[in-house]
């Protein structure tokens, strides 16, 4: 496509500061080769190859997916190996098999041994192989066998028995996104690398190779200041970071590389309001940062060149229209743009703000669009 300024959108559009995006993926690139383990990015908040591309170490892969809409989009553009981090439902094992099918090498995992018996009746009625992975649950906060738990040598025995190695084990420390500070994110990376390598010891203990260990979360990946006995790190937010990663000084505002570019249509002055054409539709109704110490309400506002507006944000909003008003409540002083007048406003969590769109605006130099990179979302 020719270049394009990006006042000349309509809007609402979703904008990706490529700059700022191959800064945050150096960032995360050079802290993994630190750490001396392989990266397997995760894809699912870009879910576009053209971003996926600057992420992997060759293009096969590897990768981590959350979804197998997202496994058969990156297989079609030759992705090879991938991981599908999300225990695995019975349903989707004809969709598996379909990508097997295909070439994909396609890691499953599971934390049960319910799920593990009905995977050895599929593979043994369909004479087929599944690669799996044990989740561990390393911080109460999602999923997973717990390190100690005598389930977790159950299930491993139970799928060796039944001629299904497990391949390794798999954790992600979620509650990383509860730790407000650096300390607190160092202590949660160190928590979560003890926890599956403990896992990983106790089934090797039991006679089962395990050989993948496999940690991930942007904050536990940015500051863990070592990862023995892990193999491999999962990430994907830091790609284009937002305002909870922000919130937890993972990044600041200015490494935020994804924006939504919106439109005042109006005011209420009286309250102190300007109307944007940019509401819930356009930014997810994700409230992320509100148990945060500072709450970014729907976005914060910002100006074309990226920067923070008048300490301005998004505090409400309905399907398509978008209240911006002064953080503080203040009416009087209110800054009122004129109606025309662009902005655009950082999301609370990137995943959700761009699973709204169908291709993002990337954005090069002195406000020029440079390409539409397609995505997609759904399952």
């Amino acid at each position: 496509m020719a270049n394009q300024v990006m006042e000349q959108l309509e809007t609402p559009a979703l904008i990706l500061d490529e700059a700022r995006m191959d800064r945050n993926i150096a960032r995360m690139r050079s802290q993994v080769q630190r750490l001396g383990v392989v990266f397997r990015p995760h894809v699912k908040t870009n879910k576009c190859i053209d971003v996926a591309r600057r992420l992997m170490e060759t293009p096969q892969g590897p990768i981590t997916v959350s979804t197998l809409r997202e496994a058969e989009y990156f297989a079609a553009h030759g992705v090879t190996d991938i991981l599908y981090a999300v225990c695995i439902a019975p349903n989707k094992i004809d969709h598996v098999m379909a990508l097997q099918d295909q070439g994909v090498r396609l890691s499953l995992i599971l934390d049960s041994m319910e799920t593990a018996r009905l995977l050895a009746d599929r593979a043994r009625a369909t004479q087929r192989q599944f690669d799996l992975l044990i989740e561990i649950d390393s911080d109460g906060h999602r999923s997973g066998v717990k390190p100690d738990a005598a389930e977790l040598i159950e299930i491993g025995q139970f799928l060796e028995s039944a001629g299904l190695p497990v391949k390794g084990v798999l954790t992600h420390a979620g509650s990383s996104y509860d730790a407000f500070t650096v300390d607190a994110i160092r202590a949660m990376a160190e928590q979560e690398r003890a926890a599956v390598v403990h896992a990983a010891e106790r089934l090797r203990a039991a006679g089962i190779a395990c050989p993948v260990v496999s940690v991930g979360s942007t904050p536990t990946a940015l500051f863990a200041e070592h990862l023995d006995g892990v193999t491999e790190v999962r990430a994907g937010v830091f790609v284009f970071f937002d305002l909870v990663m922000a919130g937890l000084n993972v990044c600041q505002t200015d490494d935020i590389a994804l924006s939504v570019l919106a439109t005042v249509i109006g005011h209420q002055r009286e309250k102190g309001w300007t109307i944007l054409d940019a509401g819930w539709m356009a930014m997810s109704r994700d409230r992320g940062t509100a148990k945060q110490p500072v709450d970014q309400g729907y976005g914060l506002v910002c100006d074309l060149d990226g920067q923070p507006l008048d300490d301005l944000m998004l505090v409400g909003a309905n399907q398509e229209h978008g209240i911006m008003a002064h953080r503080s409540g203040k009416v009087d002083g209110a800054l009122h743009l004129p109606v025309g007048t662009q902005v655009r406003i950082l999301p609370n969590h990137a995943c959700s703000t761009a699973a709204q769109y169908g291709h993002y605006s990337v954005l090069g130099t002195d406000h020029e669009i440079t390409a539409a990179w397609q995505r997609f979302s759904g399952w």
